[in-house]
């Protein structure tokens, strides 16, 4: 195994509903330290972290501006749509809507135990800026 395999890896990607037409763009990406850095950050601004390392090593790869690449759009709506069933209340308490039995966990992939679980963040923000959860339009994540 390879140093690099064996580093922790995020990425943190942004939706914007108001433009269906234009794919999730990785907002955030790395491995070790820099990864590390990207979990925190989604951690304390409520942003949910969904767990997938095959997801997360290619998307650590790619640069911040970046769309995802269209292989990558199934892998993605399915995580998008897991966290659906999930709301944020006025305090960014994140909690999980009584299943309607229609969401499922992407087979290989889990939310992380513990973690506040999503509503799918809008990206996570820099660590000045104000979690996103509030912001109109905009769905944010963390792989």
């Amino acid at each position: 195994m390879s140093p690099f395999e064996k580093l922790q890896k995020a990425a943190a990607l942004k939706y914007s509903p108001s433009s269906p037409d234009d794919a999730p763009v990785v907002v955030a990406s790395g491995a070790g330290e820099a990864a590390q850095r990207i979990i925190g950050i989604a951690e304390r601004s409520g942003v949910p972290v969904f767990r997938d390392d095959s997801l997360a090593t290619l998307l650590s790869q790619m640069r911040a501006g970046t769309e995802i690449p269209p292989e990558l759009y199934q892998a993605v709506v399915d995580i998008y749509l897991y966290f659906l069933g999930f709301s944020v209340d006025a305090q960014g308490k994140v909690t999980r809507e009584p299943p309607t039995g229609k969401e499922e966990a992407p087979s290989g992939a889990q939310a992380e135990p513990g973690a506040p679980q999503p509503d799918d963040s809008a990206a996570v923000p820099q660590e000045d800026e104000k979690p996103p959860a509030g912001r109109p339009g905009e769905t944010p994540q963390s792989f």
